[in-house]
């Protein structure tokens, strides 16, 4: 697939400023300004992230009330619920809140509650209330989810249950009736930092109630490695607090991990240590499969447990549950990928909507973005459940999907979501009339140029500074993520040595030189299409993240090639 490539601007003057005060490379120095980070101070928070930098949990809107209503709970002995939703957010949220709890009040009052993604759905579900009514808990804590739950948490009240919520998703008009409301979002919370996950905002809570019953910092700074899965499985912006939390779990999970996360790395068998990547690649995936295959309560149960037989058990089942989403994701793909290829109509359409009614909902979501991988449009990928066509939609870079869908209200029974992605329901019968409306949307509001990926470029450097040094202080700009990518590099006029090679016919293998600068080796994956234009000898262009591949004992720096194309004429 055609990519357009975008290189961002240089200040320079900015940068000759941060190069003087800082004395390193002048390419790290301009990463640097693009993020912001413009003098010594800003430099130094960004490279040494402190835990005394977090904001007080104080600030938030309700946090006084939330911790009021907590202790009010433990004087009268109330039974207390914790409630999230089936992700990896709500999972960890609810296992780390859980078990602080449970380290301050006895057990015999506490459970959690994860909803089932099929028979409940997102969210505080009237099934999570019931239970809560049957076993007699007055006190819901609900995490990562409830801030839209007016009507259900108004139920909630009828029966005698009140609700602490603590949410990082947009509130509606009206917010329910809760005793308090944790969420930075809020038009009137002047908290600093507005991009918390639900995991985070947990984590906030802990600490508030650790500053109130004089507690060490330990006790909830033990559940950094749940917060850093997190916030790299939400993808929330790594800014801010979110990139100090993600730092200082990141290194718990690769030095002392709880027994939950320990058993999953060791399953993988990744070895340590673990990047960000790591976690929303090898972690993540086992932990949001549980929700997608049937029940993502055994995630909770995994977290909280102590025993490493009982551990290592329950890492099995997520172990196989990732494997069978994996099979079905990898089906359902090829099926919808063959549909496209049979039918001109939908090649040539500016959007995707396909229905299969024996697909299983749980990866519909995951195939709407591999469907993307090779027709770059918004997608929507529906399937049969209780009768009616239920599913997912992903959209492209600098398209608003859910406004799209939003146009197309009057086939739909339901839908939600956000700028780039958005679940929704209609009728079977309504499918075609809903893809067609749907299409004429997007052709009417998409432009030709967001069709085609982007590939935003950081900076343009020659190979000759591709070396460990310059390696060793970008591997410091971790952790990565939203607003602090990797860095993404471009080398012009380049040539293969005479090494390249393809590697089990999809990755490419090669090793290159920039005139008479050193030599550098690289491999792109899953592009075999490139073999013929780096072997011909003539020069290409070649962008590229920089990483360091380590062979019995000895590393070496390595060019992740992103795309590749014949010199350009400058």
């Amino acid at each position: 697939m055609e990519k357009r490539w975008t290189l961002l601007p240089k200040d320079d003057n900015a940068t000759q400023k941060l190069k003087a005060s800082l004395q390193i490379n002048e390419t790290i120095c301009q990463l640097l300004t693009q993020r912001g980070i413009a003098d010594f101070e800003n430099a130094k928070a960004f490279f040494r992230p402190s835990l005394d930098a977090l904001h007080s949990p104080w600030l938030m809107k309700d946090m006084k009330k939330a911790v009021n209503r907590l202790l009010l709970s433990f004087e009268k002995k109330e039974k207390i619920l914790v409630f999230g939703d089936y992700d990896v957010d709500g999972t960890t949220a609810v296992a780390s809140f859980f078990q602080f709890l449970n380290s301050i009040y006895p057990s015999t009052y506490t459970d959690f509650y994860i909803p089932n993604r099929y028979s409940e759905g997102y969210g505080v579900s009237k099934q999570g209330i019931d239970f809560a009514k049957e076993n007699n808990f007055t006190l819901i804590v609900c995490l990562d989810c409830g801030i839209k739950s007016v009507a259900l948490i108004d139920y909630a009240k009828t029966l005698g249950i009140d609700f602490i919520i603590g949410d990082h998703h947009l509130p509606g008009k009206e917010l329910p009736n809760a005793s308090a409301i944790l969420n930075p979002k809020q038009s009137d919370c002047s908290y600093p930092f507005k991009e918390l996950c639900g995991c985070g905002i947990g984590f906030k809570l802990m600490m508030a109630l650790a500053e109130t019953l004089k507690l060490e910092s330990s006790s909830y700074e033990k559940f950094l490695d749940l917060v850093a899965t997190a916030i790299a499985a939400d993808i929330v912006p790594m800014v801010g607090e979110n990139r100090i939390l993600a730092y200082h779990g990141l290194k718990k999970i690769n030095s002392n991990p709880s027994l939950g996360i320990k058993t999953i790395i060791e399953l993988s068998t990744t070895q340590p240590p673990l990047s960000i990547h790591n976690v929303v690649f090898m972690i993540a995936p086992r932990v949001n499969a549980a929700g997608r295959m049937d029940d993502a309560r055994k995630v909770v149960r995994l977290f909280i447990e102590q025993d490493p037989k009982i551990a290592l058990e329950l890492g099995a089942i997520l172990q196989t549950d990732n494997s069978e989403r994996r099979e079905i994701d990898k089906s359902i793909t090829e099926e919808a990928l063959d549909m496209i290829a049979e039918n001109k109509e939908l090649q040539q359409r500016k959007s995707c909507v396909l229905y299969g009614a024996h697909w299983h909902k749980g990866v519909v979501g995951i195939v709407a973005s591999r469907v993307i991988e090779t027709h770059y449009k918004p997608t929507v990928i529906l399937t049969e459940s209780n009768g009616f066509a239920t599913g997912s939609a992903r959209s492209i870079k600098g398209f608003n999907l859910y406004e799209a869908i939003y146009e197309c209200r009057e086939y739909l029974t339901a839908f939600g979501g956000h700028f780039a992605a958005a679940g929704l329901s209609l009728l079977p019968e309504n499918v075609e009339a809903f893809s067609n409306k749907f299409e004429e949307i997007v052709s009417s509001t998409i432009t030709e140029a967001s069709l085609t990926p982007e590939i935003i470029i950081d900076a343009e450097i020659d190979l000759s500074e591709a070396n460990q040094s310059f390696y060793n202080i970008l591997h410091q700009m971790e952790p990565f993520g939203p607003e602090n990518m990797r860095p993404v590099f471009i080398a012009r006029n380049v040539r293969d040595t005479g090494y390249a090679t393809l590697l089990k016919d999809q990755h490419i293998k090669f090793e290159i030189s920039h005139g008479a600068s050193q030599k550098v080796s690289g491999i792109g994956f899953n592009m075999p299409q490139a073999l013929d234009l780096i072997a011909d000898k003539k020069p290409f262009d070649v962008v590229f993240t920089i990483d360091e591949n380590e062979f019995k004992g000895n590393k070496k720096i390595q060019l992740k090639v992103i795309d590749i194309r014949t010199a350009q004429t400058q």
